[in-house]
């Protein structure tokens, strides 16, 4: 939001945001999980260092475009001071898209969660993730199957609906989308 409201910021921050942009999603979580070690809380940490640049574009271009538009104009010719510029005009109407992008992150996430358990270096052991349960059912795939089956499915289905969750927000929230 800082970004996008005050030019001078905007270069430092964007140059951060494309430094972490740069990586893969999963070679820098993999890279954080390595620093931080293994645990719950720490997977939390590498999966919002990995998906923080994605959801900080968002908000700068939203900010960007509402910060031109006339009631913001309005604000700053009767002197509101820049912070509440920033809370009460800018921020509001810059949350739909964020709202949107937020579901299809959480989305991302899931799956960037289980592939760092499953290779061993998210939630340990025993601690239910899915990806523990398709690393510990994979030595019984001959025998047992749905043992990796059903955590397969289960972050299938999840993601799916996620994303169909995502899109009917976006149709929901972006008045340019709607049709009649």
């Amino acid at each position: 939001m800082v970004s996008g409201y005050s030019p001078r910021l905007d270069g430092p921050i964007m140059r951060v945001m494309d430094v972490l942009m740069a990586f893969p999603a999963i070679l820098l979580a993999i890279a954080v999980m390595a620093i931080l070690g293994t645990g719950e809380v720490n997977a939390i940490i590498a999966l919002v260092v990995v998906y923080t640049p994605i959801c900080a574009r968002i908000v700068r271009s939203s900010a960007l475009s509402v910060k031109m538009r006339e009631y913001v104009e309005a604000a700053r010719a009767l002197g509101a001071y820049e912070w509440r510029i920033v809370f009460k005009h800018i921020f509001p109407n810059s949350l739909s898209p964020l709202i949107v992008q937020l579901v299809f992150v959480f989305a991302y996430a899931i799956v960037a969660e289980a592939a760092l358990s499953f290779i061993g270096v998210g939630t340990p052991p025993p601690t239910p993730s899915l990806g523990n349960i398709l690393s510990e059912g994979r030595n019984y795939m001959a025998v047992a199957p749905w043992t990796t089956i059903a955590p397969g499915l289960a972050i299938s289905i999840t993601v799916l609906a996620l994303n169909l969750a995502g899109d009917g927000l976006r149709d929901l929230l972006d008045p340019k989308m709607r049709v009649g």
